[in-house]
């Protein structure tokens, strides 16, 4: 009876095993950090996926609170992805998306992600003035960097991309950027964001 208890659970945490390694696969070389290959965690997104849901943690006015993949429904969204806002190109990165979907009002929703603390976000965004961006935190459990499969293994920081969502949740432009240290194409992000509005 032991024995057969052992089999049964040896066999379940198996099968267990083989789905979390075919949904959380590993792509070394998918990114570079100045000239050296790092491995990104999780499948890759493609145009006409569906965004996966998240759960990020923002600190603001009314506290902390949660940003998910559902805030979002209704409006095409930006979804900006960057290492860390304390380092020059993420800061660019931020205040460039932050100036250029101003013009565009309420007809959309923008965000961007991070590692950093929500208590770091927040006050990086009110010494630049960031008001049009939200900004949202993955640094409790890593989900939506493994989920959206930019999650660097080497460095546990995510890596730079850009995605653009339709009302639905539906990735209509995406761009992981494949030296960490550049910037994203702006432009292109930004008119796949005006087409879809």
């Amino acid at each position: 009876m032991i024995l057969r208890t052992v089999a049964l659970w040896v066999s379940q945490s198996t099968t267990t095993g083989k789905k979390e390694e075919e949904n959380f696969m590993d792509r070394h070389g998918a990114v570079t950090f100045k000239g050296n290959p790092l491995t990104l965690v999780g499948k890759a997104l493609t145009v006409g996926n569906s965004a996966p849901d998240f759960d990020l943690v923002a600190y603001e006015s009314s506290g902390m609170q949660h940003i998910r993949k559902t805030d979002l429904a209704g409006k095409p969204a930006l979804i900006s992805v960057v290492p860390s806002l304390d380092t020059p190109v993420c800061q660019i990165q931020t205040k460039k998306f932050n100036e250029r979907v101003a013009s565009m009002g309420d007809r959309i929703r923008s965000i961007t992600v991070s590692l950093d603390l929500p208590f770091a976000m927040n006050r990086f965004c009110g010494a630049e003035k960031i008001e049009t961006m939200r900004v949202g935190s993955d640094y409790m459990d890593r989900k939506f960097g493994r989920d959206w499969g930019l999650l660097i293994d080497e460095l546990k920081i995510l890596a730079r991309a850009v995605y653009v969502l339709d009302s639905k949740g539906t990735i209509l432009y995406e761009q992981v950027v494949t030296e960490v240290a550049h910037e994203p194409d702006y432009d292109a992000a930004l008119s796949a964001l005006e087409a879809a509005t």
